[in-house]
């Protein structure tokens, strides 16, 4: 083992619970607080790509997450009126017994991760988060806002773009910002038929498509741009999301119809982060969206918080790294694979809002594909 043996994680979010994961498996004792006193989240759909899955697999929770989920063939970009120009699929990253992607609603996700850090003997507190942090050469040693306080080896900041742990850290300067779009989801069952995700292009301003998540269900999506970051009333939110549908061909139409429940529809402004290196300031590091929060345009969130925790596990397992050498290796596995998932995602936005010859989503979502087919 390296000289991390004790760590404090902040946040239990999908960062910070497969963080945990990953250094129980590595033999590191773990303490986990999430401000949160529920372990719940919203029931949205997440898209599952094949690198998700093998850093599933390397965590030993892709069996579960597979059979939470719907495995699915692959991307069907469309244009506006639903006429397939691409298709994309991916590589069975994780092995033949593994699907290349996966649709996975939320809620489900986040039991495997309960489920597998239960198993694991990590300490998790709910309703709780640090009060004060000071570190000293050999310990970093936390205050706790219900009085207790521990000491540790390392602090991983895990609790998203609106890090509290950044902002103790490393100060105000590094802040999220609105990139000029939102996302709009809502569940709904799905044919049986229905066997490939599909993007729809065409409209000016952002996207729409769906995708499988279960036996039972998909979810429908829209990216669409909201000039001036507005906030929408509770109950207009049904009619503002078939109002961004309007247009499309597929199942749009049908689906579109269906959507009447305001308290179920999601919605949230799109925001982007991308810490400058390194991530971490003495024995505080930064992981997921609270280093490299990203837009869903490359459905690659969850994997990246999930591949920031495999290569730290896989770090702090190593026999005789110090916590220099973790840390420093951590980045340079990391850094640059994150920023172009980071900037690509942007881009890709910056395209649909501002329309250009030179834009090219399907020759960048196929870059994408081949990226994150690399070793983590």
């Amino acid at each position: 083992m390296s000289d991390i043996a004790k760590v404090l994680i902040v946040g239990a979010g999908i960062g910070g619970l497969s963080a945990a994961i990953a250094l129980r498996n590595a033999g590191v004792e773990v303490d986990i607080v999430e401000i949160s006193p529920q372990a719940k989240v919203y029931h949205v759909g997440i898209v599952v790509q094949a690198n998700c899955i093998r850093a599933m697999a390397q965590l030993g929770i892709a069996d579960a997450a597979v059979a939470a989920g719907f495995p699915y063939k692959g991307l069907r970009i469309c244009n506006q009126q639903g006429q397939v120009k691409a298709e994309l699929s991916g590589a069975q990253l994780a092995g033949k017994q593994y699907p290349a992607n996966l649709g996975l609603t939320r809620p489900a996700l986040h039991q495997v991760l309960l489920d597998a850090v239960a198993e694991s003997g990590a300490n998790l507190r709910l309703g709780l988060t640090f009060s004060d942090i000071e570190q000293s050469a050999n310990k970093v040693a936390v205050r706790f806002t219900d009085g207790t306080s521990g000491e540790y080896d390392l602090l991983v900041g895990a609790d998203g773009v609106y890090s509290k742990v950044r902002t103790t850290v490393f100060g105000e300067q590094y802040k999220p910002r609105f990139t000029g779009q939102g996302v709009w989801r809502y569940n709904l069952p799905r044919p049986k038929d229905l066997l490939w995700s599909h993007m729809f292009e065409g409209k000016p301003g952002g996207k729409a498509g769906y995708t499988p998540l279960t036996e039972d269900s998909l979810y429908v999506l829209s990216v669409f741009e909201e000039p001036g970051n507005p906030f929408f009333a509770p109950d207009t939110l049904a009619a503002e999301f078939r109002k961004r549908l309007e247009g499309y061909g597929g199942l749009v139409p049908e689906l579109r119809e269906q959507i009447t429940d305001n308290s179920q529809v999601v919605y949230r402004p799109l925001e982007a982060l991308l810490m400058p290196a390194p991530w971490y300031r003495g024995r505080v590091l930064l992981i997921g969206d609270a280093a490299h929060a990203t837009t869903p345009h490359m459905g690659q969130g969850a994997a990246q918080a999930v591949e920031d925790a495999v290569v730290l596990g896989e770090l702090c397992g190593t026999a005789d790294l110090s916590l220099e050498q973790v840390l420093d290796s951590f980045m340079e596995r990391r850094f640059e694979r994150c920023k172009f998932i980071n900037e690509g995602s942007v881009q890709i936005g910056e395209w649909e809002q501002r329309p250009s010859a030179d834009a090219d989503f399907t020759g960048l979502m196929a870059q994408m594909i081949n990226v994150v087919a690399q070793p983590i």
